[in-house]
C-alpha cells in the first residue's frame, strides 16, 4: 500500500479489568479486504461499549479487530477490491466493528461517510456511533414525528445530546433526565426541558405534559416500570442499554391497557447490510441537519491516544457532558 507503513501504534486491552488494562502497542497495519477501506485515523470517539469490552463484557463480533474503538474520523489511506464511490485521501468518518484506538483502522465501505461540511475531524470522530444509534432507534425504530413528546434518559451523554437535537429538529417536544445542575443546563441549552432525577420525579413531570409518546432509555433496571408509567397511550419505549441492570419486574396490564410498544436494539451485532442501510439514511436525512446547523456534536474533552486510560476514567466518572475524543493523528 503506497505511503502506508507496515506497523502502527495502537491501544489494546491487556486483559479484562480496569482502565489500567489499556496499553499502547506496536502492531501490524491491517490490509483492506473486499469492500473495505483503510482509514488513517485522526480522532476516535470513546463510548460505553469500549468500557464494557475492556471489562470483558462485550466481545467483538467474529472477524472484527480486538482493539477497542467503534468510530473514527480521518482520511482514506487505501481502498480494497470492490469499493466504489470513495477516493484515497478523502476526509471521512466511519462506524467501525472495532479497532478505532489505532493509527489505522479498517471499515466496511458501506459504513463510511464523508465528513459533514464545516465539521472538524475531532467532532466527526465522535459522530458515527452516536448518529447510527440515535437515528436507528429514535427515528427508524421509535418512529418519532413532529408534535410528539419525547423523553431521553441520560440527556447529557453523547447519545442524549444527539437525541435531543435530532428530536428538536423533527419538531418534537423534548424532555431529558440528568443528574446535576450543570448537566441539566446543557440539556436545556439544546432545547430540552431538563429533569434533575435527583430532585424530581420524571414520571410526574412528563405526565403533566400528557405522557411520553417515545422514550429512549439506556438505564434499564427499575426504570422500566417508571417508564411505562410515564408513557402516553400508544407510546413506544426503546431500550439501548441497561446501566441499572438487565432484570426488572413490570405490570403487564399497563402495557396492554395503554397499548404500549416495548422494543430495543444493540448496534454492533447487526449485519453489515443493516448498518449500511442506516448509513444511507444518515447521508440523506441527518447530514443535512448537521450541515444546516440544527445538530452538532458536543465535545466534553480530548485525550491523546497514549492517555486512553484517562479517557476511560473520565467516561466511568459519568461527569462528562457530550463526547470524549481520542486524538490519534494530526487532526485537521
Amino acid at each position: 500500500m503506497n505511503g502506508v507503513p507496515d506497523e502502527m501504534t495502537a491501544v489494546e486491552i491487556a486483559e479484562a479489568g480496569g482502565p489500567e488494562q489499556l496499553r499502547p502497542v506496536r502492531t501490524a497495519v491491517p490490509v483492506p479486504g473486499h469492500g473495505q477501506v483503510l482509514i488513517r485515523v485522526a480522532y476516535a470517539g470513546v463510548n460505553r461499549p469500549d468500557v464494557l469490552q475492556r471489562r470483558g463484557l462485550y466481545a467483538p463480533p467474529p472477524g472484527a479487530s480486538p482493539l477497542p474503538g467503534l468510530e473514527a474520523s480521518g482520511h482514506i489511506a487505501a481502498i480494497g477490491p470492490g469499493v466504489v464511490g470513495l477516493a484515497q485521501g478523502e476526509a471521512v468518518c466511519a462506524l467501525l466493528p472495532g479497532g478505532g484506538y489505532a493509527e489505522y483502522a479498517l471499515a466496511p465501505a458501506a459504513h463510511v461517510l464523508a465528513v459533514p461540511a464545516g465539521m472538524t475531524l475531532q467532532a466527526a470522530g465522535c459522530l458515527p456511533e452516536t448518529a447510527f444509534t440515535v437515528w436507528s432507534n429514535v427515528v427508524q425504530r421509535g418512529g418519532l414525528t413532529a408534535g410528539e413528546v419525547f423523553l431521553v434518559h441520560g440527556g447529557s451523554s453523547g447519545i442524549g445530546t444527539m437525541a435531543i437535537q435530532v428530536a428538536k429538529a423533527l419538531g418534537a417536544r423534548v424532555f431529558a433526565t440528568a443528574g446535576s445542575d450543570a448537566k441539566c443546563a446543557a440539556c436545556e441549552a439544546l432545547g430540552a426541558t431538563a429533569i434533575n432525577y435527583r430532585e424530581a420525579d420524571f414520571v410526574t413531570v412528563v405526565n403533566e405534559a400528557g405522557g411520553a409518546d417515545l422514550i429512549l432509555d439506556m438505564v434499564g433496571g427499575d426504570y422500566m416500570a417508571r417508564n411505562l408509567a410515564a408513557m402516553a397511550e400508544d407510546g413506544r419505549l426503546v431500550m439501548i442499554a441497561q446501566l441499572r441492570g438487565i432484570k426488572t419486574e413490570v405490570n403487564l396490564s399497563t402495557i396492554m391497557r395503554k397499548r404500549l410498544t416495548v422494543t430495543g436494539s444493540t448496534l454492533r451485532p447487526q449485519s453489515d447490510r443493516a448498518k449500511g442501510a442506516i448509513a444511507s439514511a444518515l447521508r440523506t436525512h441527518l447530514w443535512p441537519m448537521i450541515e444546516g446547523g440544527a445538530v452538532k456534536v458536543l465535545i466534553d474533552s480530548e485525550y491523546p491516544l497514549a492517555e486512553a486510560t484517562e479517557a476511560h476514567r473520565r467516561m466511568e466518572s459519568s461527569e462528562h457532558i457530550g463526547k470524549i475524543a481520542l486524538r490519534v493523528g494530526a487532526g485537521d
